[in-house]
């Protein structure tokens, strides 16, 4: 899932005291004639700095310089006692400063992942003192100090901030060197108050501990007529592990629709916040999602509806993002510093190439396959159909048995690793290195990676393995999340510049989990003999982008809302969440689904507990269908070390080194035209 260490990065990118006059006053900031005439004196000082790098750095540090951090004449003092203009010195100063951040960084990952053991592992009861030491963010005052004690001005003044269209106009033509150096400008570009960084760190804490623990008892589930169809000790976690268990009934024509119908309705049920309270987390009540009704030991009983708790997570969320936004200046809102901060890519392209994609006639097509292999009329929840992959067709208890013996603890998974990197490729040598850079944790949640912050730190794999052993949901996820180790691994240990360490942005994470997850079977020892596998394996992404694009739109539009209607209520977003979800189903899904005003894109939890992060997972499709592509006829583990040791450039600047190609949808487009021929 995410990778954690970028909330690390985004920390010490972000926060630092208030302007005493307000978020949007610049008091204090030198004006214009200062700026030229700090230039100008510098420049009379030191006549071999770089005129345009030297404007561009006093221009930087003075859009940061406020009122109580000096009068005018104080800044050009400090400008012209600290500026290097020497280039073996201002190099020098630069590793010096990169292994400062590493240390930083790394410590402060770790004493991050301490203080959140008992929440994201399997590690006892969770107590309120649990709660508040694992939401607390130990880097929240960091820049409040590299503001006080100056080190934010040098680092801002000799190695200033380069916008992304300057990043991508510039960037083709600079060395390792100067795009670490750019990077290191990325440190320091906005003030926000230290406070507001931690409110917005308890608000997704607590929807990420809400969402973690939100876990349907099935084997409680009641059809109408009182028939149980699930085994009594079945818990899944929303929305993670029942969308799963609907891709896993696509194996079984006698009982799997009926399941599946369930399923659909639970959903229903949580999205609209129909679903009674007291049946989450909880074993002791039968629950019928179809009529919604309860009962405990046979006998009915009348339970209140979760009261908008999901929709309150949400709000608290956007009030805090919204109460940094005046601090940011250029990216004063959370969707600009999600897209073209985070991602480096603009809400408007994402938009309009999910746009594009999501209106293109094929899926219609591809939809009319499915309906032929089903031999049904499509269902919402079709949008999770499983059966293009070979698995699909193997029932999940043997898989589940081969998964259970193989993995009966976390220990055993990751004493499994080195073996399942050697058949990816990777000499044994080599595949003992990063696996004993990674370690496995019993998750709470579902499972996630988290990547390490300095070299000598390991990333931690968190899974869900229950008494039985691992199942083969669990398992999928935990291969998912074993791809994002080992990229999380060698752009940490394999790039030159520290500074450079990471990837463009998390669509690059996802796209090499979802190449791991893609060879499971293969990793499991199952051979695939099927000539159609290629062919199978486009319908099967053209269909999984088109489901989670769908997704992401409807949570884009859903944060556009939020900003038109910042007073809004929990209940009013609820509403508005269906509303668009419909709305963006009945203009995109119902031509190919042949079924109207379904609200299911509504149900990721990652809207709740990670917002404006679904588009990853669209771009991560997008990279891993080009990088696929690109593998062909080459060697996938040399590949893979080659791509991720190019660390943290701009996402096209990324994939015309890794792959030669553009970000584009099209090559998906073409695959799946031919594959539907």
């Amino acid at each position: 899932m995410k990778k954690y260490l970028f909330l690390m990065i985004a920390v010490l990118t972000a926060c630092s005291t208030p302007d005493k006059k307000g978020a949007d006053s610049v008091a204090g900031s030198p004006a214009e004639t200062v700026i030229k005439s700090t230039v100008e004196e510098v420049l009379a000082l030191q006549p071999s700095a770089d005129p345009l790098l030297l404007e561009k750095g006093v221009r930087h540090a003075a859009s940061l310089w406020r009122a109580e951090d000096g009068t005018p004449e104080e800044f050009s003092e400090f400008v012209a006692s600290n500026y290097i203009s020497d280039p073996d010195k201002r190099r020098s100063v630069f590793l010096k400063v990169s292994n400062y951040f590493e240390s930083l960084s790394g410590n402060m990952n770790e004493i991050t992942l301490d203080l959140r053991k008992v929440l994201d592992e399997a590690a006892g009861e969770i107590d309120e003192v649990d709660r508040m030491f694992g939401n607390y963010s130990v880097g929240s005052h960091l820049q409040t100090d590299f503001y006080n004690n100056r080190i934010a001005f040098v680092v801002a003044l000799n190695y200033p901030y380069y916008t992304l269209a300057e990043k991508e106009e510039l960037g083709s033509g600079w060395s390792r060197e100067e795009w670490a150096m750019a990077r290191l400008g990325d440190q320091f570009v906005s003030r926000v108050p230290a406070e507001l960084n931690q409110a917005a760190t308890v608000a997704m804490g607590n929807a990420e501990m809400y969402i973690a623990e939100y876990n349907i008892h099935m084997g409680k589930l009641r059809t109408d007529d009182g028939q149980q169809l699930f085994p009594d000790d079945m818990i899944l976690l929303s929305h993670w592990n029942l969308r799963d268990e609907i891709k896993s009934n696509y194996a079984d024509s006698e009982s799997g629709p009926q399941k599946q119908e369930m399923i659909y309705r639970v959903m229903e049920r949580i999205i609209r916040q129909e679903i009674p309270a007291e049946v989450i987390n909880n074993p002791d009540y039968e629950w019928s999602p179809f009529s919604n009704k309860t009962a405990k030991d046979g006998s009915s009983v009348e339970l209140d509806a979760e009261p908008d708790t999901r929709y309150s997570h949400l709000l608290n969320i956007f009030n805090s993002e919204k109460a940094i936004d005046p601090y940011v200046p250029g990216m004063n809102t959370a969707i600009l510093r999600s897209f073209s901060g985070g991602m480096e890519i603009s809400q408007e392209d994402a938009e309009a190439l999910f746009d594009e994609y999501l209106s293109s006639p094929q899926l219609q097509n591809l939809g009319e396959v499915i309906k032929t292999r089903l031999g049904r009329e499509l269902r919402p929840y079709d949008i999770w159909y499983d059966g293009f992959k070979s698995r699909s067709s193997i029932p999940e208890s043997l898989l589940t048995a081969r998964t259970s013996a193989l993995y009966p603890d976390p220990t055993a998974f990751h004493m499994g690793m080195p073996a399942m990197l050697v058949k990816l490729g990777w000499s044994p040598e080599r595949a003992k290195q990063i696996a004993d850079r990674i370690v496995v944790d019993p998750a709470r949640g579902s499972g996630h990676a988290w990547g390490a912050g300095m070299k000598g730190a390991v990333s931690h794999l968190r899974t869900r393995v229950s008494d039985k052993g691992m199942d083969y949901k669990g398992y999928n996820i935990a291969v998912h999340e074993f791809g994002h180790n080992v990229e999380q691994t060698i752009s940490l240990y394999d790039v030159d510049y520290y500074m450079l360490s990471g990837v463009p942005n998390t669509a690059f994470t996802e796209a090499t989990a979802f190449l791991f997850q893609d060879r499971d079977l293969m990793l499991l020892g199952m051979k695939e003999d099927n000539p159609e596998k290629e062919r199978l394996q486009t319908l099967d992404a053209a269909w999984s982008l088109m489901e989670i694009m769908g997704v992401s739109m409807v949570e884009m539009k859903l944060w556009k809302w939020l900003y038109e209607n910042p007073q809004t209520t929990p209940a009013e977003l609820r509403g508005q969440t269906v509303n668009i979800a419909v709305e963006v189903w009945n203009k995109y899904f119902a031509p190919v689904m042949g079924v109207s005003d379904s609200p299911l894109l509504a149900i990721y939890s990652h809207m709740i507990n990670g917002p404006l992060y679904l588009q990853n997972y669209a771009y991560g499709q997008i990279i891993q269908f080009q990088i696929e592509d690109h593998l062909k006829g080459k060697d996938f583990s040399d590949e893979i070390d080659r791509m991720y040791s190019l660390g943290r450039l701009t996402p096209q600047n990324w994939m015309n080194q890794a792959a030669g190609v553009k970000i584009s949808a099209q090559p998906v487009l073409r695959a799946l035209e031919e594959a539907l021929k």
